[in-house]
Parts: structure tokens; sequence; C-alpha cells
């Protein structure tokens, strides 16, 4: 079995700091030839910053085909028993459906887009695979928020991603506006990676789907990264997306209005930073959660048809 060296610590007695050790912004001869969606600019504030927005990423219509998925999905009775759906706490309201990209051809078709796929392949330096795809959902009046963290960590502890080489894209379903729970994210905080403290109990996943405990800053370490870097919200409308860095310290709040928020949610991973054993986990998470199948994605001009 090939060793290999764990450069970012975590979920030991106590948090510890590291340096990020690896690009933001990959090189690669293949990608970077080819005829790309990024500008100069943009990659110079996804390096700095560790986030881009795209204000129409997809069209409207294509969002309104998404959100009627969406709603298929989440209503589906075989769908409300499977493990890939996850409910809030404390209700049987959805909060989270995975592996969106494996039980629907709606969603499989947006996996390949070239729209996105180009942008993973560019920012990564590589061939992608999809780590993970889900659907964020908070209904009005009662979506649950998601705490702050950073997804490297929880990826690297308990998946076995070896390297900082994974991009996620959140693209708006419905309006994300500065009520309804949008993202926020800490601007230059994917620089500096925090090693959490604290044992991964067994079977994890099970309970931080729900609401995440292991793997979640001190108070001490979040005002200190507030202090450093400040706090973004991001909004925008339907058919809007952020990519962010694997490494970037987020968070959201609840959703207490009338106006529901749902997103789609894919994590790109370089194919040269498949998944390992986990660092810090006693087991690996299921597939519908950290795919083991690292086949590359291959983008496509078709995109999903209207309603």
């Amino acid at each position: 079995m090939t060793t290999v060296t764990d450069l970012y610590p975590t979920r030991g007695s106590a948090e510890v700091v590291t340096e990020r050790s690896d690009p933001v912004v990959w090189p690669g001869r293949e990608v970077e030839a080819a005829a790309g969606p990024w500008t100069a600019a943009d990659l110079a504030t996804y390096e700095r910053d560790g986030f881009l927005t795209v204000d129409r990423l997809i069209t409207s219509g294509e969002a309104g085909t998404f959100r009627a998925e969406v709603e298929r999905l989440i209503h589906d009775p075989a769908l409300r028993t499977d493990e890939r759906t996850v409910t809030e706490p404390g209700s049987d309201e959805v909060r989270s459906v995975f592996e969106v990209h494996r039980i629907s051809d709606v969603f499989a078709r947006l996996v390949r887009d070239g729209r996105l796929v180009d942008r993973a392949r560019r920012l990564l330096g590589s061939e992608v695979y999809v780590h993970q795809s889900r659907v964020n959902v908070k209904p009005g009046y009662r979506g649950s928020g998601f705490y702050w963290h950073s997804d490297f960590e929880t990826w690297h502890a308990e998946d076995g991603l070896p390297r900082m080489r994974a991009v996620s894209v959140s693209i708006a379903l419905t309006g994300n506006d500065v009520t309804n729970g949008s993202l926020m994210i800490m601007p230059g905080s994917h620089r500096t990676f925090l090693g959490c403290a604290g044992a991964t109990p067994p079977d994890n996943y099970k309970t931080s789907l729900r609401m995440q405990e292991a793997g979640t800053p001190s108070d001490r370490a979040l005002a200190r990264l507030v202090d450093e870097h400040g706090i973004r919200l991001l909004t925008g409308p339907a058919g809007s997306a952020t990519w962010f860095d694997c490494n970037c310290m987020h968070g959201s709040g609840s959703n207490i209005t009338p106006l529901p928020r749902s997103n789609v949610f894919i994590v790109f991973n370089s194919v040269e930073n498949a998944a390992v054993e986990p660092f810090a986990a006693p087991a690996r998470r299921p597939e519908f959660i950290a795919a083991r199948d690292f086949t590359p994605v291959r983008s496509s001009a078709v995109t999903t048809p209207r309603l």
C-alpha cells in the first residue's frame, strides 16, 4: 500500500494552523493552451479571494427546469426513504439530496455541461471528476443553516483527498438574497488550513449532514479569521453561480423568510488528486457522498432544455 504524506493535519487534540502548500489556480499545459471561459482578471480574483461569482452561468429558463427537477426529487416517495436524502434536524423537511447526477438525467447533463467542466478544468489544471453533487433546499420559514467550515477539512479527514485540488460550484436555482440564508465566505481564508480539534466519531456522516459538529472551528479561531479576512455575503438571481476553492471558510444562516432558497452544488476534483484512505476518520464515507469513481467528466455542449 502506498503511503501518502499528510500535508494538512486535523482532528487532533488541538487546533493547528498550516500554511497552504498547494496552488490555488493549478498549472496545466493542456488546459492553459485551450481557449477557456476565464479571463486573466477572473483567475487573479479567484487566486486572491478564493472564490468568484458568475452572474449568469445558466439561463433563467434552465434554472426553472432544475427547480422542477428538485421538486420531483424531494417529493419522490422512494427517495424519501433513501440515505441520499437528508432531512432537517428535528423535522422531516428535506435539507439535501446527494448524488443527484447519478439519480437524475437532468443533473447528469448539467455536470457534463462545458460551462461547468471547462471552468473546473482550467482552475484545477487537469481533467476532473465529480467528487460530490447535491441539491441544498432551504424552504421558507424553517430552512436551517450550515455552520462555518472548510469543505477540504472534511474531505481530507473523512474522504481522503490528499491535496487542495478541488473546486465547488453553487448554482442558484432561486434568488439568493441578503435575507434568505445566502452563502457567506471569508475572502482569503483559503490560504491557510485550520486543522480542527477532536476525533471523528464512527459513522459521523449520519449526523454531520444534518448538523455538523466534528470539523468545525472554535469560536476563538472564527473570531480571528473574521478579524483577518472579513465576511462576504454572496447574493444573486436564479442562474447565477459562485465558484469557490475547497479550503474557503464558509457557511450560511437559516432562512426564516417566506422566500425559499435552493441551490445545486457540484464538487469537481482533479483526477490527479484521487481520494485515498481517510486521513482522520475510522472509515470512508459512503460513495454517494464521496465518489470513488475517478472517471474524467467529458464536457458537452448539450445543455438542459427548458420546460
